[in-house]
């Protein structure tokens, strides 16, 4: 499974969803849909954007978690 950490991440840095989407130059509907884990998938762009305007790496937004099964 892949979790998304994009909540916490900006949680932790305190910075708002509007704040992210006007440093990334993303729009505000996508950054909202990432935050509240309601997207299916990424752009490579979009994620390469996001983790220049929060100063961290794809591992850190998206983390593989092995299903325990």
């Amino acid at each position: 499974m892949i979790q998304n950490n994009l909540s916490t991440i900006m949680g932790k840095k305190r910075i708002s969803i509007a704040d992210v989407s006007r440093i990334a130059g993303v729009r505000y509907e996508t950054i909202h849909r990432l935050y509240h884990d309601k997207n299916k998938g990424i752009e490579f762009a979009t994620l390469d954007k996001l983790c220049w305007a929060l100063q961290c790496t794809p591992s850190e937004i998206f983390e593989y978690i092995e299903d325990k099964k």
